[in-house]
């Protein structure tokens, strides 16, 4: 059964196309996810600081267990292409020449099939994960109490002895990468298509595998506008996090033949 499960999520994935793009096409995604943003502001801005709200609560609670709120702040990353699934309805809606409201946001946001529930369920769990690895390492090898910002840069980016930061990191990108390439076209597609979880995630797999400097430029610059939004007190999320989502969907309407396509393109 599981093979009949796989052929027909290959056949679902295989009745889309994978565009070519340039490798710089990621910036022209910034471009437009600012455009966007800026046609309707509300619905990402409101989004932003619910966000910014949230870690700010969970630095709270944590503020003297570094040791779980690294691997908590870098656990957002996995989970929040799920969160900006309305922001995803926000751009389609102004790709289609629409007029989008805060409402557009949240009716993307009403159960329908379950598919979107499945793939955000899989993206907890794989943010669960990481949290729980990334505490149990650093809280074991660390070798003294990770209470503070600045144990974990005396006691793990700059301890003199040992390798712990660089293998927090590697294990952090052996998780990452296959959540990335998973997750970068798969929800906005399962929005916009009739498409099976599995197959959204195939299709995701081939323009990672068929872009792979510009996929991987795109996740650097989403690396670096998070840490950006994380460094400045949070702020800096209220814009980033919107501006990123609506990014996303103009990278997914670049990259997947048969996706709603802006006529500004």
């Amino acid at each position: 059964m599981s093979k009949s499960l796989s052929e027909k999520a290959l056949q679902e994935s295989r009745s889309f196309g994978v565009r070519r793009i340039p490798v710089l096409r990621p910036l022209a995604w910034l471009a437009r996810g600012w455009a966007d943003l800026l046609a309707c502001p509300l619905p990402g801005l409101l989004h932003g600081l619910v966000l910014a709200l949230f870690g700010a609560s969970l630095f709270w609670v944590a503020r003297h267990k570094f040791w779980l709120l690294a691997g908590a702040f870098s656990g957002f990353l996995l989970v929040a292409p799920i969160l900006a699934t309305g922001l995803y309805a926000v751009s389609r809606s102004i790709a289609n020449g629409e007029r989008p409201r805060l409402r557009t946001a949240i009716e993307a946001w009403r159960p329908r099939d379950g598919r979107l529930v499945v793939f955000g369920l899989l993206l907890a769990l794989a943010g669960t994960g990481w949290v729980m690895t990334s505490a149990s390492l650093i809280y074991g090898f660390a070798g003294v109490p990770i209470d503070t910002p600045s144990d974990f840069l005396r006691h793990v980016v700059l301890a003199e002895h040992g390798n712990l930061f660089e293998i927090w990191l590697g294990l952090g990108a052996v998780l990452a990468a296959p959540v990335f390439a998973s997750s970068v076209v798969a929800i906005p597609l399962l929005l916009d298509r009739q498409i099976g979880v599995l197959g959204a995630v195939f299709t995701s797999w081939r323009v990672v595998m068929e872009h792979p400097l510009p996929m991987a430029m795109w996740a650097g610059l989403i690396l670096a506008l998070t840490g950006l939004g994380i460094a400045t007190l949070l702020l800096g999320l209220i814009v980033v996090a919107p501006w990123l989502a609506h990014a996303s969907w103009h990278a997914y309407g670049d990259l997947v033949d048969g996706a709603a396509r802006s006529e500004r393109d």
